[in-house]
């Protein structure tokens, strides 16, 4: 879908979300954008970038934001969205039509300090890196509660929300560095070129959020697997517990069939005369078993 035009102090900025064929005709023909480009940008499967075509005096950025498959159960991937400075005009590509990026470029569009084109698109990348703050802080009070039911039974359900906590983490902290990574690099680009003041405030700003939801997200990684780790030695001390019972108590079935399988041989056997002679067996039975598991005591087996 394109948007109707609206502007930025001046700036033609026309947004575009989930476009078909038709509308990709539309942004060659009537804006003269290369079809290669409408392809990069809104290809679901790049990563965080920045591009200046010296020759048509075009910027394209395109960066990750977080994207829920399911809220409720805190799993979510990262989509990216494209933001094109082409003839003066800016153009937005969200193609997966991503709240939090609707979010960060209306917030943006109605901040009054922002006066000029590259501060909306600052501000916009701000609000975006911001974006994954609430994420985080889901995901510690998700990891809190599982972290708690380790002092408990552990739960099948347990085990998945964890490995969907690990998901999510392994695609946003990895999001979350290379949207970091590209927004070190920009004040070095063209975009960064002969910035003023407000603007070299403004990368700053946008670095310093990142580096910080880059630490939570580092924080949060290394606790989730700390927490993966002692669910895994939990679960295998169990099964150690239950296979020394199973063992222990197999051996001590053993017993009483070996020696009631010996007297129950067809032949004669001694003290097989005796009138209490079931009585004898069973004092054997359970004289060898208390013999066996006073050894294991001993033997530290048990």
């Amino acid at each position: 879908m394109i948007k109707p035009e609206k502007t930025i102090n001046g700036t033609k900025w026309i947004e575009t979300f989930q476009i078909n064929a038709e509308e990709r005709a539309t942004l060659e023909d009537q804006y003269g954008i290369d079809e290669d480009i409408i392809e990069y940008v809104t290809d679901n499967d790049e990563s965080t970038n920045y591009v200046y075509d010296i020759n048509e005096d075009d910027q394209l950025f395109i960066f990750l934001a977080p994207y829920a498959l399911d809220k409720d159960a805190l799993r979510y991937i990262t989509q990216p969205f494209g933001m094109l400075l082409h003839k003066g005009v800016l153009f937005t590509f969200n193609q997966s039509h991503i709240p939090e990026v609707n979010t960060a470029l209306y917030s943006a569009l109605d901040n009054p300090e922002v006066k000029s084109v590259d501060a909306f698109i600052l501000e916009t990348l701000f609000t975006v890196v911001d974006s994954f703050i609430p994420i985080s802080r889901a995901i510690t009070k998700k990891r809190n509660y599982l972290d708690k039911m380790l002092n408990r039974k552990t739960k099948n359900s347990d085990l998945v929300s964890l490995s969907y906590l690990q998901q999510t983490l392994t695609f946003l902290s990895s999001a979350v560095q290379t949207n970091l990574s590209e927004l070190d690099r920009l004040p070095k680009t063209h975009f960064g070129v002969g910035a003023d003041q407000d603007k070299i405030d403004l990368f700053e700003d946008v670095q310093i959020e990142g580096e910080q939801v880059q630490r939570m997200f580092e924080i949060e990684t290394q606790v989730v697997d700390r927490i993966d780790h002692t669910f895994n030695s939990l679960a295998n001390n169990n099964l150690n517990d239950t296979m020394k019972f199973l063992t222990i108590w197999s051996l001590t079935m053993a017993v009483p069939t070996i020696i009631t399988g010996f007297y129950g041989m067809n032949v004669k056997l001694p003290l097989a005369g005796m009138q209490y002679a079931w009585m004898l067996t069973l004092g054997i039975s359970v004289a060898l078993i208390v013999a066996m598991l006073i050894m294991l005591k001993v033997w530290r087996k048990m």
